[in-house]
């Protein structure tokens, strides 16, 4: 089942036709799906679950721990899914779903939720450490998370729910969300929650700890790395858009304006530098980019740019802001595969293994419902009567490109006016050599908003499983022939942007063990082409032989046509086919200086898109320990099309000219120049990077 509006309006929304009324019907859309698997009005929101080896309740764990766990699980549906209803009910009071009135069903479900002894109780602080047997004095339970989105629901709805509790209920309540407000946190972004308990404690009447309060602010405001962007624990992701830039700005209006006006201050303004750019990390069709941590959680980025109208001086253009939002919201809710059971999947677009995490449960999806607190705005509010418009993407030049650098949080996000896709470059990324499934979320080359990332893939060539896993799309993979052993790049340290390059490097298997002269190691140099990104990199390795391989974005198989081209000695191979929804897509690859062959994999369940996909790759060696004539610099190109339209001669082999100064031609040392056959030249010379990296 998908979504389709019933009230749509294309004069207003030119690009998505979408209303108030329309972002009402997708909000009682989604509560469908939830209350017809509530069986009775008494029952919490505990949803289907079709994943249980990697998602919470843990059932492998101690029966302790699952208690909590399941306490949690129920808190979870609960309160993310009031992010939908909360600003509903404000609109329809009388709104029932399923047969159920959606405010009485939340109004009591909050309250048993906190009281103590009711079967459905999820537990203050004390209980969950009592249930717990304080094994761990300074731990935060997920219930932290929780409060903040039901304090957040109860604001939102606070004429049909929290007004209409007796004395005796805020006040049972108010204990509750008392309990997580003063007690321990994680140090990062939940920081927030506990902000925002204390500050609609401090709404209500209720006393607070005010150093508490300002020992949380000040920390937040120290995550702070400039433009807009907060680093949470050591990575940067959209935890800095649905978290900092929606609780700081909700903070400043509860809280901060009136009681900490400095900080407020610097709050909106941190708020107002990201609206300078944020924009144009969503590509031309508002889609959100499948990156870092937490992905399940989709259209929620688009909740910072309702965070900013929050604030007493916002500067968001509300007209791109609705269409990024909508165009956000119905890249998802127009797939058939977005629900399991009506129930948002634990993946990006169907069930997707690969990018679950642990501290997920089958209701965590619904932090999606940020997107919706815009319905809190008033129908006259800018943000629903301004005409949509599409910012950057209705400014852009045929076939030029606009290019973000950020060094603060090490972005660099690329709006690609020839195809719509916006890609994304990232750095400052630390992972352990293990953790696969974190350098798939942040390690990868690009990042790209049409296609999602591609988990390890499992098959060969005619469709035989693989058992040595020697290929990634998007990241370098390393053999060591001798041992054979393979190395996978785990931290990524920051060069910047010199004359349209971009400069990385990344470590294999980076440990603080080892000196980095020890540690195998890729210069990164790329810069964008209309189509994609072209690829300059220079091998920083001291121990040979070994094997190298690249793989491309991952390419959904519905019934692809796989070409290959030469022209010289450049290698190119071309994908045809279409995604999931019968979208027309186009990948080509093509390898140029450096590579000793291009190839593909096949493979299945690895792609968040469909269950088949291809992996075009390039590969080479390097056998002689030292003063080989080899190429140092390895040269490559990836460009994708939304259509079928064949890619030109020059789009698949745009070098007219390589050039590298060194005396042995190899790009050993100076400067590689790229002179592309539009008359576009690039100068890629990595001296001076060492002194620049950044972590």
């Amino acid at each position: 089942m998908i979504f389709e509006p019933k009230t749509v309006d294309y004069e207003r929304s030119p690009y998505t036709g979408m209303t108030r009324e329309s972002w009402i019907e997708a909000g009682e859309f989604l509560l469908q799906g939830i209350f017809q698997h509530i069986k009775e009005f008494e029952a919490p929101i505990v949803m289907p679950r079709k994943e249980t080896e990697i998602t919470y309740p843990h059932l492998h764990a101690p029966e302790a721990t699952q208690e909590a766990e399941r306490k949690a699980e129920m808190f979870e549906g609960l309160t993310r899914s009031f992010f939908i209803a909360a600003p509903l009910v404000h609109i329809k009071p009388e709104l029932c779903i399923c047969n159920y009135s959606i405010a009485d069903y939340y109004k009591q479900q909050i309250l048993r939720s906190c009281t103590k002894g009711d079967p459905i109780c999820v537990g203050s602080y004390e209980q969950l450490q009592e249930i717990t047997n304080y094994a761990d004095p300074f731990r935060a339970f997920q219930q932290t998370v929780e409060t903040c989105a039901l304090v957040i629901g109860l604001w939102m709805s606070k004429d049909v729910i929290w007004d209409t509790y007796t004395k005796e209920e805020k006040d049972k309540v108010a204990a509750f969300l008392s309990s997580f407000a003063h007690a321990n946190t994680v140090p990062q972004n939940w920081r927030l929650f506990n902000m925002l308990d204390l500050a609609f404690l401090h709404r209500e009447g209720y006393p607070i700890d005010k150093e508490i309060m300002l020992d949380h602010a000040q920390a937040i405001l120290n995550y702070y790395v400039g433009d807009g962007w907060y680093r949470d624990g050591h990575s940067f992701d959209y935890y800095s858009c649905w978290a900092f830039n929606l609780y700081a700005p909700l903070w400043n209006q509860w809280y901060g304006y009136e009681n900490e006006p400095e900080l407020a201050r610097r709050f909106e303004e941190h708020s107002n530098k990201l609206m300078e750019s944020y924009a144009d990390f969503f590509d031309s069709d508002g889609f959100t980019n499948m990156w870092g941590r937490s992905n399940i959680y989709r259209n929620a980025a688009t909740s910072a740019f309702d965070g900013n109208l929050f604030l007493n001086n916002p500067t968001v253009d509300p007209g791109l802001a609705r269409r990024i939002s909508s165009g956000s919201l119905m890249q998802f809710l127009s797939r058939e595969d977005f629900l399991y059971k009506g129930i948002p999947t634990l993946g990006f677009y169907g069930q997707f293994a690969p990018l679950v995490q642990g501290y997920s449960c089958a209701e965590s999806p619904f932090w999606l419902g940020k997107a919706f607190l815009c319905l809190h705005l008033p129908q006259d509010h800018p943000f629903w009567t301004a005409r949509e418009n599409n910012g950057t993407w209705e400014k852009l030049k045929k076939k030029e490109v606009r290019c973000t650098v950020l060094d603060g949080p090490a972005l660099c996000f690329s709006n690609h006016e020839a195809n719509g896709e916006t890609v994304l470059r990232s750095g400052k990324i630390v992972k352990d050599p293990a953790d696969n499934h974190g350098m798939w979320n942040y390690s990868k080359l690009c990042f790209n908003t049409k296609y999602p990332w591609e988990a390890t893939p499992i098959l060969d060539k005619v469709g035989n499983q693989v058992i040595r896993k020697e290929v990634e799309s998007q990241q370098y993979v390393l053999k060591d022939i001798t041992t054979g052993e393979l190395e996978r790049c785990n931290v990524t340290f920051w060069s910047g942007e010199r004359e349209n390059v971009l400069y990385r490097r990344q470590f294999f298997s980076y440990d603080l063990k080892r000196e980095t002269h020890w540690i195998q190691a890729m210069n990164l140099a790329d810069f964008t082409v209309p189509y994609g990104i072209m690829r300059v990199d220079k091998m920083r390795f001291h121990r040979h032989p070994v094997a190298l391989t690249l793989g491309a974005y991952g390419f959904p198989d519905n019934g692809t046509e796989i070409m290959e081209r030469t022209n010289g000695d450049a290698k190119a191979i071309i994908l045809k086919g279409t995604d999931f929804t019968g979208r027309e897509k186009q990948l080509a690859m093509t390898i140029f200086l450096g590579w000793n062959s291009i190839d593909y994999m096949r493979s299945i369940g690895t792609n968040p898109d469909s269950e088949k996909s291809i992996i075009v790759y390039a590969a080479t060696e390097r056998k002689k320990q030292y003063g080989s004539y080899d190429p140092y610099v390895l040269i490559s190109q990836v460009i994708t099309k939304e259509s079928h339209e064949d890619f030109t001669e020059e789009e698949l082999f745009p070098i007219a000219d390589m050039n590298c100064e060194d005396s042995t031609r190899s790009g050993a040392y100076g400067t590689t120049t790229i002179t592309l056959k539009d008359g576009t030249v690039r100068r890629i010379n990595f001296e001076g990077v060492e002194g620049r990296l950044s972590l």
